[in-house]
């Protein structure tokens, strides 16, 4: 059996590991000088390309088509819907001045994008054949976060995939949420990471919408990051923008919307979830190299060695892997490996001239770092099968880490101690009175995370603060 792979200082120095990583894995450098932005390098932006080609993918084949709005929203849009600027007016980064002239009317960067959608669906919908309509963007968002800014968690400017859907009926709409809902798993499953889909609670649902659903993952420190929301917006940004269309039998109606979004953190979530104290670990799907061959060198024999790493590159691309050979002369084997487990390579390939005389070679998987020996005849199968146990491995060790981090107690005082020791989710019974679910966030320092969605648990006994029956469960975490 492998030995575990340490993740002490993953474990317990997450806030700095993170850092360290995403910079010495030439990730993303933060140290741009305005707070809260940072450079993609090209290593990360890859890894950034791989992940959002998925979710593309996805909502392909679900129908849904890329568009690409303007980044400026007009100040008369973005009032149009009150409890939307009421949420998100304090977040706006405002344009002003056009050179040195004031506008007569200011522009707000895009934080989100239902109120730039408004008017030019009030264009585009007419009639019930022009629904529904799915749309969605891969673009860049801007919030001002006065909160403590960390590299791609809490961002002032950070990538975005927002869907956007109009529906003719309430029950298409809510179709539309479950299948988002599903696209979500989907795309997190492929990335091996684990999460739990809560219902927000109705003082932390999006702005402007009937009800939020999220999901969330659990990092190493305890605490819970937001990785994806699905909202059902009902008819809300549609009255606003008056948005209706003709019904068969000639009367008109306000169409349903829903939204959807997944930000950077949809790439921090991967980062985070197979990490340990050698780097990060990507799976096969997203990694920009799946395999490094690494030339083992002996005296005369390395141009020998170095030209048969290249045969087999060749060999591993025209098979369609993304595969790469380090021959940098200057640079010793161990510390090429040092230098590709940093960044995650699925795979790594060694060979050297015993390998050559035997017809083989030696495979190291990043995940658990076990060594094998394979014949060259039966490399790309072998590589094949590899990617996909790997890929099956991290999927369940991420979920096996998740449960075993998720706790369920009908004692506050216990709920407490365990929000206190940064153990992880606590789940717990709850009246679903809103005033007692905040009460309870003050009373344990912590959020409530909501009510679990992909679970049907009844709750026993009585709520965890005021003693009434119970109605259902609530998630309370510490949150990014």
């Amino acid at each position: 059996m492998a030995k575990e792979v340490s993740r002490e200082r993953w474990r317990n120095e997450f806030g700095e590991w993170f850092r360290d990583i995403l910079i010495s894995a030439e990730i993303m450098d933060y140290r741009y000088p305005i707070k809260g932005c940072g450079v993609w390098l090209p290593y990360g932006f890859q890894i950034r390309k791989n992940v959002f080609q998925l979710i593309r993918n996805i909502l392909d084949a679900t129908g849904h088509k890329e568009a690409l709005f303007p980044l400026l929203i007009p100040e008369t849009s973005l009032a149009k819907e009150a409890e939307h600027v009421r949420g998100f007016e304090a977040q706006c980064f405002w344009v002003t001045h056009g050179g040195q002239k004031p506008l007569k009317i200011r522009y707000a960067l895009r934080p989100t994008s239902e109120t730039i959608l408004g008017p030019m669906l009030h264009l585009w919908i007419r009639a019930h054949t022009d629904l529904p309509l799915k749309l969605y963007q891969v673009v860049t968002v801007f919030r001002y976060e006065t909160k403590a800014t960390r590299p791609i968690l809490r961002m002032r400017e950070f990538d975005f995939k927002e869907a956007h859907t109009a529906h003719a009926t309430a029950e298409e709409a809510e179709a539309e949420v479950k299948e988002e809902i599903e696209n979500y798993r989907k795309f997190f499953d492929e990335l091996c990471v684990a999460y739990k889909i809560s219902r927000r609670p109705e003082w932390d649902k999006f702005a402007g919408a009937v009800y939020t659903i999220a999901f969330d993952m659990l990092c190493p420190d305890g605490r819970t990051l937001q990785i994806g929301t699905v909202h059902n917006l009902g008819q809300n940004f549609a009255k606003a923008f008056d948005v209706t269309y003709e019904k068969p039998d000639g009367t008109h109606e306000y169409v349903w919307q829903t939204c959807a979004g997944i930000s950077g953190r949809g790439i921090a979530s991967v980062l985070i979830a197979h990490g340990d104290d050698h780097g990060i670990v990507l799976p096969p799907r997203i990694a920009p190299i799946q395999i490094i061959v690494v030339p083992i060198p002996y005296k005369e024999k390395g141009e020998t060695v170095n030209k048969k790493c290249l045969e087999v590159v060749a060999k591993l691309k025209k098979a369609g892997f993304r595969a790469e050979a380090d021959t940098r002369e200057d640079v010793t084997p161990g510390a090429k490996y040092y230098h590709w487990e940093l960044r995650g390579v699925p795979i790594r390939i060694e060979i050297g001239p015993r390998d050559i005389e035997n017809n083989e070679a030696t495979l190291v998987r990043r995940d658990t770092l076990t060594r094998e020996t394979c014949k060259m005849e039966a490399l790309e199968s072998r590589l094949r099968s590899l990617m996909e146990t790997m890929t099956r491995e991290m999927r369940r060790k991420a979920w096996e880490w998740l449960e075993k981090h998720t706790f369920q107690t009908s004692s506050l005082e216990e709920a407490k101690q365990l929000i206190s020791e940064r153990a992880g989710i606590v789940e717990a019974p709850w009246c679903g009175d809103s005033e007692c679910g905040q009460q309870i966030e003050e009373a344990v320092d912590a959020r409530i995370l909501g009510v679990p969605e992909e679970t049907q648990t009844k709750p026993k006994g009585k709520c965890i603060l005021c003693g009434k029956p119970a109605k259902t469960i609530i998630r309370i975490a510490i949150t990014y």
